[in-house]
Order: C-alpha cells, then structure tokens, then sequence
C-alpha cells in the first residue's frame, strides 16, 4: 500500500484529503502542524509522496521543501494552494507537482498516480 504523508493547517481540509486518499487505498499519515522534523518522519514512515500545505507566501512550505530533498531528492513532493499563482510558483520553487484547493479529486489521484505507479 502506498503512503503518503499529508500536512495542512486546516484541520476540516486535512480530516476530508485524508478520507478522500484512504477511499483510494492509501495509506495516509495526516499532519496539521508543520513544526516538525519532517526527516523523522520520512524515515519512520517511508511514504511514496509527500504533500504540503502552500500557505500565503509559502516561506514555511519552501523551507520543508528544501530539507526534505536535500535528504530525499527524488521523493515527491507535492504543493497544495488556493493561491491563483500555485501552477507557476510551485515548479519554480521546485516542487515535483500542485493542487489546487478547492480540491478536485479526480484530479488530485490523476496528480498522486504521476508520482506512484499503482502497484499491481
């Protein structure tokens, strides 16, 4: 089963992304806080796909962006916004992917199977 670690700091989106990726049979590690050692994380919970939380500016988002690949450069990781200017900000701030909130959800599993081949 894939996994995905999955941060947001609102926790009514984060409790409906959870459910919507576990009805696809992901195995998704939820987290509203993002003052956490996200290599820690990684390590404990191996996910396939790592999504952020894209707020305003994105300073903090970038910042967790930047640590994770530098340990895991070829992990995925995706940014989430409802800013109007994610589909170009998130490539030049090297993100391997967007979605843009309010979610559409076929659209977020088409994004997620780019990055996860669905195992067989």
């Amino acid at each position: 089963m894939e996994t995905i670690i999955v941060q947001d700091t609102d926790k009514h989106v984060l409790e409906v992304l959870t459910l919507a990726l576990e009805l696809e049979n992901f195995n998704v590690y939820p987290l509203q806080d993002c003052e956490v050692n996200f290599i820690e994380l990684i390590e404990q919970h191996r996910p396939h796909v790592v999504m952020l939380d894209f707020r305003i500016d994105g300073k903090k988002c970038m910042e967790i962006l930047q640590t994770i690949k530098k340990s895991y450069p070829t992990l995925p990781v995706i940014a989430m916004s409802c800013n109007n200017n994610i589909n170009t900000v998130a490539h030049a701030k090297g993100f391997d992917g967007y979605i843009e909130k309010p979610f559409d959800f076929d659209l977020l599993y088409r994004v997620l199977r780019k990055h996860i081949p669905k195992l067989s």
